[in-house]
């Protein structure tokens, strides 16, 4: 068989793997192993199957991604997104889409602590959704205002993503790391745009809350405060 064939029918019989609802992981592998025993002969392929996840699991870069995960998980049982979205609320819930901005920097300081996008924009879906429907904001303004925020994690360090990209493409993580910090940066600035004109085109879809007394904003802050001082505690260890 020519590695084209060989290719093309891997790639079938991977898609027929997932389709059978085998782990997309063992998937690959199983298909990886039979392209390179193919190729190369079964010996060398089976000394890959052996040495290969061995290298994988003693590789201190992949081993950031279960702790960075192990970290969101904590974050989350904990409530800090809960209590970063609240004192983002406290200060902008009275303006016009204060909400959505607050939504909007409670996920990007979420992202800063949970490792994983889908993690940030179920956390923010629990969390910020009920309060913006009981606010009287429509329901699409809602969800896309949490999914827009949500997917931001994917450029904000700690990303798994950049993890598992370096790993692959033999560079360095901080280095990626600190070069993601203007885009990120930049991607929230266009974010609080496209909520500031959505709500000027349509305000029906976000009304006016009612300003907080400055108590009850400074109980919300010291509420956030553990999770201000994790994030920088995870820069500054960076």
């Amino acid at each position: 068989m020519t590695p084209l064939l060989i290719g093309g029918v891997g790639l079938a019989a991977l898609f027929v793997l997932i389709f059978l609802q085998v782990p997309i992981a063992f998937a690959m592998m199983a298909v990886g192993v039979m392209g390179f025993g193919l190729q190369a002969g079964w010996a060398p392929a089976f000394t890959l199957l052996a040495s290969d996840p061995s290298q994988q699991f003693t590789s201190l870069d992949l081993a950031t991604v279960p702790l960075f995960l192990m970290m969101g998980t904590f974050a989350s049982v904990a409530g800090f997104s809960e209590d970063v979205y609240t004192a983002a609320a406290a200060l902008l819930g009275h303006r016009r889409g204060g909400l959505a901005y607050a939504t909007i920097g409670g996920c990007a300081a979420s992202g800063a602590i949970c490792g994983s996008s889908t993690a940030t924009a179920a956390t923010f879906g629990k969390v910020a959704l009920p309060q913006m429907l009981r606010r009287g904001h429509s329901p699409g303004f809602s969800t896309g205002t949490i999914a827009a925020g949500g997917t931001m994690k994917a450029l904000i360090p700690p990303s798994l993503v950049m993890i598992l990209y370096c790993v692959v493409a033999k560079t360095y993580i901080f280095d990626l790391f600190a070069a993601a910090i203007i885009p990120a940066l930049l991607t929230i600035a266009l974010n609080m745009a496209a909520v500031a004109i959505c709500v000027h085109l349509h305000p029906e879809d976000a009304p006016l809350s009612a300003r907080l007394p400055w108590a009850e904003r400074l109980v919300a802050l010291r509420r956030a405060a553990p999770a201000g001082l994790l994030m920088i505690a995870i820069f500054g260890g960076l």
